[in-house]
């Protein structure tokens, strides 16, 4: 063998091989265990003054909590699935910033409205759990028609906007009823069919119909073909 060139050739190629890999899992290891990476700044990217609901405080204790280790070898799946958690975070996104740092950019959800007792939606129909004293209307629905009735309440507030009414509350039921509460005390049963019809004759007849009453309507049921009925 030892008289053989390629062999020896082949050999040597092959030591040397074994030798860089060795090195470079060496210094792959001594870097990434390494006291001179670790991280010292956490940073607010793109929203930092936008932020109305995360407070410094919380975001200081998922990194307390949830970051682990020195630059390469922070979990930044984990660290973003920890920023997830804070009640109003909708989206976040973690990545490193050399050499010491990771810059955080998080989307915080907007409320829409309440659902239920403790719950809120946002304006994308999602449901979240979070405190809020903000006035907004309530939605009452089957859990997986929050992004329909999101979409519908946009819809049903624009065509309100010429009587200066506002939803203060929008059921939808299990058999696909709408019925509309109005801030002024007025309920609007629209039932399941052709509701952004429904709804605009209401707005089309109630200035010179309703509005010459001269009382307050407390219910109007605009699920007959052609009028409605009021109380």
């Amino acid at each position: 063998m030892w008289d053989n060139h390629q062999a020896l050739t082949l050999l040597a190629n092959w030591l040397f091989a074994l030798a860089a890999l060795i090195v470079s899992y060496l210094i792959t290891q001594l870097t990434i265990n390494s006291p001179l990476f670790p991280l010292k700044e956490v940073s607010l990217g793109g929203n930092d003054g936008g932020l109305k609901h995360v407070t410094r405080e919380q975001i200081d204790g998922v990194v307390r909590n949830a970051v682990a280790g020195n630059f390469f070898t922070v979990d930044l799946e984990a660290t973003r699935k920890a920023f997830v958690k804070l009640p109003w975070v909708r989206t976040a996104s973690v990545r490193r910033i050399w050499p010491h740092g990771l810059e955080v950019t998080l989307e915080e959800h907007m409320a829409l409205a309440r659902w239920g007792s403790s719950a809120l939606v946002n304006f994308q129909g999602e449901i979240f759990n979070a405190a809020s004293d903000e006035p907004l209307p309530e939605f009452e629905g089957p859990e997986e028609s929050s992004s329909e009735m999101a979409r519908q309440y946009t819809v049903f507030k624009k065509m309100l906007q010429p009587l200066h009414q506002n939803i203060a509350r929008m059921s939808l039921s299990d058999r696909r009823a709408w019925r509309v509460h109005l801030d002024n005390g007025t309920i609007l049963e629209l039932g399941r069919e052709q509701v952004g019809v429904r709804l605009k004759r209401y707005v089309q007849v109630h200035d010179h119909s309703t509005a010459q009453l001269n009382q307050q309507l407390t219910y109007v049921d605009l699920r007959y073909p052609s009028g409605f009925a009021v109380r």
